[in-house]
């Protein structure tokens, strides 16, 4: 059947932005906090999720919501089924905004709004991808599942809510990463290192507070210091902002001594596109004379994790030729004194290294401290054979709707509902060549590229059910 699945997408562009704005402007980041019996996340990610089923629903789709949890819409029938991964959930906002957030903003041919481009935009273009297929009469040999997450960020609740309450897809893609298509995944472990709150010596950390999720480069660390020469150091913090790659103030009180730095934000699965703030400000702080379990923690943070996303200090850095480098992002930090404090890092690591020599780094890390180190959710890595016929397919349908013809998969850091199935990847929505703004401030994608992508995945769901 021939289709001119660019044509065919450019009629639904008015729809597609007035959807995106709907969406777009639902916060719906995880916030434990506000959580209920009917929204076990808080709010915001199960009214997304209603958002998306409520567009099935307008277009005559059969959606199901289970629990507020994750939901699907799905289309024809058969044994087999093809899975499309999504998720309406996304990351706070954070600072540094230079518009509404929450309010999708076009501006010299870019959406901005915070799930633009992870994951609002390109699950929004793949379900519209899907639309086209039903509204040009093409019924699928197998049955489609779109399927809506609501917890990608954060602990993948929504989508193991599924699987324990539905059949396992047989095969799948998820629109959370980039183009051409990724068919290997890095695996993904996550460490707390909890510290008790004594100081001691001239200086006293009373706060420190950094980052937002394991998995962003913090932008913004804040720091109050109490000490006898507020004057000095006031003045050799401006110093420092004056050398190193981050801006900042600072501000006296009766409270103490008020440090702000700002970095820049970044995604986790690779911190060198960042500036981490709260690492930088550690690598301040360490210098002076603080004590106690104070002192360790600036001391871990500055000597040990900062500006050093290979964990090279650790003596983990590990690099697989087909996966490529392991890396760290420092993505919380936290002291409280007279009450602990926490760093969480948060590593990406391939084929050939795992939990335990990570583990393993940090411990001889803060052998000499008053820590402990604990281990959190993991992932192990995942790869998907480029021969693979759902691979060698994607690919095909890229490189024709692209004209790329050496475009060829990739293997990355970052971790998408892809890896759920054995023969599951990530396809879309970021194209080479396009700024990646995913868990930053002003995120964004560009209007062509994302009716670009419906096109690839109308035809991609296409190929893959007829």
């Amino acid at each position: 059947m021939a289709i001119d699945w660019q044509q065919l997408s450019a009629k639904y562009r008015d729809a597609y932005i007035a959807d995106l704005t709907t969406l777009v402007g639902i916060d719906s980041a995880r916030d434990d906090s506000k959580a209920t019996e009917d929204y076990p996340l808080g709010p915001g990610p199960a009214k997304a999720l209603n958002a998306f089923l409520g567009l099935a629903q307008r277009d005559g789709f059969e959606v199901k919501n289970l629990d507020n949890l994750v939901g699907y819409v799905e289309y024809g029938e058969g044994d087999d089924t093809l899975a499309i991964l999504g998720h309406a959930d996304a990351m706070p906002a954070g600072k540094g905004w230079h518009t509404d957030p929450f309010t999708l903003t076009a501006k010299d041919g870019n959406l901005y709004g915070r799930g633009t481009s992870d994951d609002k935009g390109p699950a929004l273009a793949a379900y519209y991808g899907l639309k086209m297929l039903k509204d040009e009469g093409i019924m699928p040999k197998i049955k489609i599942r779109f399927i809506i997450g609501t917890d990608e960020e954060s602990d993948w609740t929504g989508m193991n809510h599924y699987l324990d309450l539905e059949p396992a897809p047989t095969l799948g893609f998820s629109p959370d990463a980039e183009f051409p298509l990724i068919n290997g995944e890095k695996g993904n472990v996550t460490f707390e290192s909890h510290f008790e709150g004594s100081n001691s010596g001239d200086f006293t950390l009373t706060e420190f507070d950094a980052g937002l999720r394991e998995n962003m480069v913090p932008r913004d660390a804040e720091a109050t210091v109490e000490t006898a020469d507020n004057e000095q150091m006031v003045t050799d913090f401006t110093a420092f902002l004056d050398e190193a790659p981050v801006t900042g103030d600072v501000n006296v009180d009766g409270s103490g001594i008020h440090f702000h730095v700002i970095g820049k934000a970044a995604h986790g699965m690779e911190p060198k596109n960042g500036i981490n703030a709260g690492t930088y400000l550690a690598s301040f702080l360490t210098s002076y004379a603080f004590g106690g379990d104070a002192a360790d923690f600036l001391s871990l943070l500055a000597n040990e994790l900062h500006d050093d996303s290979r964990a090279n200090k650790l003596g983990i850095a590990f690099t697989d030729k087909v996966m490529g480098d392991l890396t760290m992002n420092v993505g919380i930090m936290q002291f409280t004194a007279g009450k602990g404090g926490l760093i969480n890092t948060n590593f990406r690591y391939p084929t050939g290294t795992g939990a335990a020599q990570i583990l393993a780094g940090l411990q001889q890390a803060t052998a000499t401290m008053n820590v402990t180190v604990e281990q959190g959710k993991e992932m192990v890595p995942h790869y998907v054979d480029p021969e693979d016929p759902i691979v060698k397919t994607l690919m095909n349908v890229y490189r024709e709707q692209t004209g790329d013809n050496d475009a060829q998969p990739e293997v990355v850091g970052g971790g998408t509902y892809g890896r759920l199935m054995k023969r599951g990847v990530a396809f879309g929505a970021l194209f080479p060549g396009t700024q990646d703004t995913m868990h930053q401030a002003d995120e964004f994608q560009p209007e062509a590229d994302l009716l670009k992508a419906m096109a690839i995945y109308g035809q991609a769901i296409y190929e893959l059910t007829k």
